[in-house]
């Protein structure tokens, strides 16, 4: 990418989302872990929405990794994490699910908000349905100025927060839905199921990563045309 102010604000935009998205997933998981009984991550930090404790514990992954993706790619991708006793969760595998469901569940929620407000202004006319939709721009503004700023947010923030909770969902570690998925089973064939995954743990990522795109292209495409009735976006 050719370094411009432009360019400089957008990485501010999706930065700014970011971390704003990955300290909302980090503290779900610390808040639901600690209302199932495991304080761990709260007494670290991570229950809160403050993104210093997430960034300190992971600079790696909330700094380095985000703004590498996003000059090499034009968006960002990156990761945190909250601490949990794995003896409370061997204890309490239910209870370990549904933190695992937190963090995904807390990006859910952040989508539906940004479709609330996409929608809002569409039906207001401050927005419409671009030509083309990108991971950036989910609608155009009528009008420049602040309400293109505002598109570019909310555009960002739906876009993202729709990849954090779909990815997290596979069922690989140290994927949330490799716990989360446990809750379907029996608590001995959750036990079973985790034991196997964690062996294959980095070529299960690799391999989710590299499937990811046939799954997330398709629910992007079905969001779009969800918020756009008509537009027939493919």
């Amino acid at each position: 990418m050719n370094p411009t102010p432009e360019m400089f604000a957008l990485g501010a935009v999706w930065y700014i989302v970011f971390l704003f998205s990955t300290t909302c997933h980090e503290a779900a998981h610390a808040w639901a872990a600690k209302l199932g009984g495991d304080p761990t991550a709260a007494l670290g930090g991570q229950a809160s929405l403050n993104p210093l404790p997430h960034i300190q514990r992971e600079p790696l992954g909330t700094v380095v990794v985000p703004v590498a993706s996003y000059l090499l790619g034009g968006w960002m991708i990156g990761w945190a994490s909250a601490p949990y006793d794995p003896l409370w969760a061997e204890r309490h595998p239910r209870r370990a699910g549904l933190m695992a469901l937190a963090g995904p569940g807390a990006n859910l929620a952040l989508v539906l908000v940004a479709a609330l407000g996409l929608r809002a202004g569409l039906l207001a006319g401050a927005f419409s349905a671009p030509p083309r939709a990108t991971f950036t721009q989910v609608v155009a503004a009528t009008e420049p100025g602040t309400w293109a700023a505002v598109a570019t947010l909310a555009s960002v923030l739906f876009t993202l927060n729709l990849l954090l909770f779909l990815f997290n969902l596979l069922p690989v570690p140290p994927l949330d839905g490799a716990t989360g998925v446990t809750l379907l089973m029996s608590e001995r064939a959750g036990r079973r199921f985790r034991d196997f995954t964690r062996a294959y743990g980095m070529a299960g990522l690799l391999l989710a990563w590299f499937f990811f795109w046939r799954l997330f292209d398709p629910v992007f495409t079905l969001a779009l045309n969800l918020l756009h009735p008509g537009a027939s976006y493919r």
